[in-house]
């Protein structure tokens, strides 16, 4: 069943909302003949387990979007907690945006230095969502340091804090 949006929802109340909510800052890259391409992306999931699958989240008229559906792949680079110039660096449009990025070409896919993790995908499918298209795909490989991970939280740059659990609760 179909169901409009609420038109009383204030959209900037929404996105207030969803701005405090804690997610990690990635930068989805393709490869689009020699050149890397690449945009700054917070809406990204694993999917499954069996078998492996992740989704992001993109704008419909993104220029990376149209690399992706011609390309079939995609590559998803959580960056590190100092690397908020590069999420910067990539949330914009146009070309360039990995003209002082280091990266190097892996399983096919622009991979930025110095990340926390690195998954690269072949497209499974795609899924209209609003003004953006979900895309889906199989794990092809990963990697991971031990590196803090940048996540972005109420408009601002963080990262991920162990608690210190008092008694004996196994959150585990």
């Amino acid at each position: 069943m179909s169901r409009a949006a609420d038109p009383d929802l204030d959209p900037v109340a929404f996105r207030s909302a969803m701005a405090s909510v804690c997610t990690p800052v990635t930068v989805v890259s393709a490869m689009e003949g020699s050149r890397p391409h690449g945009t700054t992306v917070s809406a990204v999931m694993s999917l499954s387990l069996d078998p492996p699958m992740m989704a992001v989240s993109l704008d419909s008229e993104s220029e990376l979007l149209r690399i992706i559906r011609r390309s079939g792949t995609f590559g998803i680079n959580f960056l590190a907690a100092e690397q908020h110039a590069v999420a910067l660096a990539c949330a914009g449009r146009g070309h360039g945006k990995f003209d002082s990025i280091d990266w190097t070409l892996v399983d096919g896919l622009p991979r930025i230095a110095g990340i926390s993790t690195w998954v690269a995908c072949t497209v499974t499918s795609f899924t209209q969502g609003g003004d953006h298209a979900i895309v889906m795909g199989l794990v092809n490989g990963v990697d991971q340091d031990s590196v803090r991970p940048l996540t972005y939280h109420r408009r601002e740059f963080g990262t991920h804090a162990a608690l210190a659990i008092v008694g004996d609760a196994d959150v585990r």
